[in-house]
């Protein structure tokens, strides 16, 4: 998948700059840029249920150990 990504981004940069050796070098840093942009959003997708588990738990966790809520009331002061 991500190679068929470099090879389209690298063909379209072609396509717009000439085959020469700036175009060619152009072509591999906007190629490189789109692999490295595919990536990371395969990466999100590949890490959002593992994401998504931790989130759960930790809401379990906290629904179990509950605080005390006397610990927290703020006491206050009255003024005559």
């Amino acid at each position: 998948m991500f190679e068929l990504l470099f090879v389209v981004g690298f063909f379209v940069m072609l396509m717009v700059t000439g085959v020469s050796l700036l175009g060619i070098l152009a072509a591999l840093v906007v190629a490189t840029i789109f692999m490295f942009a595919g990536g990371l959003l395969a990466l999100m997708f590949k890490m959002l249920p593992w994401l998504l588990l931790a989130v759960a738990v930790v809401w379990v966790i906290r629904a179990i150990n509950k605080p005390d809520v006397t610990r927290y009331k703020r006491k206050t002061r009255r003024f005559n």
